[in-house]
């Protein structure tokens, strides 16, 4: 019998699949902190063609191992992803990664019945090329 079951119980509790719970709560601690969710909306903001360090520095007031930081600790959460170019390394966020939450966190979301004003919950539907 498959115990992780994302369906509601009789008394409305929706039981987690292990792994999306343990994704979804590595994404959360890492944007309950002040700076990396500064960092994490300033790299959706900047869509697909991402940010350099040296751009997104005044953020951390100039400190490169603040900044290294707290892109290591977005990256293990899996929502920045680097891409290496040349000497440099760009950041952008992971599309996916936020749209996957955004589902997880939305999935039984009115008791499966439509709401609000119809619209999709994705975040950034078609906009950005999935990797």
């Amino acid at each position: 019998m498959n115990t992780s079951s994302s369906a509601p119980s009789s008394d409305g509790v929706v039981a987690a699949d292990p792994m999306q719970e343990a994704r979804a709560l590595a994404a959360l601690a890492a944007l309950a902190q002040d700076t990396r969710l500064r960092l994490f909306r300033t790299l959706v903001g900047a869509g697909p063609a991402g940010m350099t360090p040296s751009e997104l520095m005044p953020m951390v007031g100039g400190a490169a191992a603040t900044l290294s930081f707290h892109l290591k600790e977005l990256s293990r959460a899996g929502l920045v992803v680097g891409k290496r170019e040349g000497r440099f390394i760009r950041y952008s966020a992971d599309i996916m990664r936020m749209n996957q939450l955004m589902d997880y966190l939305t999935a039984h979301c009115c008791q499966g019945e439509p709401c609000g004003d119809g619209r999709p919950m994705m975040a950034c539907e078609a906009v950005f090329v999935k990797r």
